[in-house]
């Protein structure tokens, strides 16, 4: 079988990676972070590595011995880990020295050349899991109100904006006000941030970044963005349809359901903003 890397972060998304690449016939060689892979990958994967933040020279050296000449990046690292619980090695540290933008895709970009400089071509981490793309169109029994409506607008154009400064993928609004926008917290500190602040009827409008590179850092919800949404008192959740990633379909419109809350995927018309339907 031919070895594909698999770059691994936390939550399900490596795991659905390896499942699905060893369904294909593909040999899955993953490296793991502590404290942020979930150790049941070792199961998945042909052999796993496991690696602190920071130590991309043991990733090539690992690969490298593996015989692996392409890889994916699957699954979140908790981006405040980068003020502590890092242990660079020399590859690693050079590297970061290097990086003068130190946002999302300036450092995944940087680490992606890094390894094709050393023959390990990073190649999209959706290859296999095509089905997993959010759909476009209402998934709850709730449909959006024409109040809510407007605020999913605005919240696109608000959330297009942080996209191109690279701060976040995810904006918390209501009544056409900004509550809150995610930066190096995370989409769901960011809602909760914004939902406490909103007392009830949040509006979480998420989005992929403009020239987003599909090797990496995909919008992703699931039903634990339900969870939070309901912890919150929010009321719906817009994401950009076919251009992220939604888990535990099922799972997560069944919460929505009991929570009222509702979930919908939109597309954007020829002036950046989100169509009006299928509603």
């Amino acid at each position: 079988m031919s070895a594909i890397g698999l770059i691994a972060g936390g939550g399900q998304f490596p795991l659905l990676f390896a499942e699905a690449a060893k369904k294909q016939g593909r040999r899955v060689v993953a490296v793991a972070h502590v404290n942020e892979t979930e150790p049941t990958l070792e199961q998945q994967a042909d052999v796993t590595c496991w690696i602190k933040l920071g130590q991309l020279g043991k990733i090539i050296k690992f690969f490298r011995k593996q015989g692996v000449t392409e890889t994916v990046f699957a699954g979140t690292i908790t981006k405040t880990r980068i003020f502590k619980d890092v242990l660079p090695d020399f590859k690693g540290l050079t590297l970061w020295n290097k990086i003068d933008r130190r946002l999302d895709d300036a450092i995944l970009r940087a680490v992606a050349q890094t390894l094709e400089e050393e023959g390990i071509t990073v190649i999209a981490s959706t290859c296999y899991l095509e089905h997993l793309f959010f759909p476009h169109g209402v998934l709850t029994r709730r449909q959006p109100s024409p109040e809510q409506l407007e605020d999913i607008r605005f919240g696109w154009s608000i959330a297009r904006e942080i996209g191109k400064l690279d701060i976040g993928q995810c904006v918390v609004v209501r009544d056409r006000t900004v509550l809150a926008v995610e930066a190096i917290e995370g989409t769901d500190a960011a809602i909760r941030r914004g939902g406490t602040l909103a007392g009830s009827g949040a509006v979480v409008v998420k989005l992929k970044k403009p020239n987003q590179d599909f090797r990496f850092d995909l919008p992703a919800t699931g039903e634990r963005t339900i969870t939070t949404l309901e912890e919150v008192k929010g009321a719906v959740l817009a994401v950009e349809a076919g251009q992220s990633l939604l888990f535990d379909r099922a799972a997560m419109i069944r919460a929505a359901d009991a929570a009222g809350v509702v979930v919908v995927g939109l597309k954007e018309d020829e002036n950046g903003l989100p169509q009006p339907g299928p509603f």
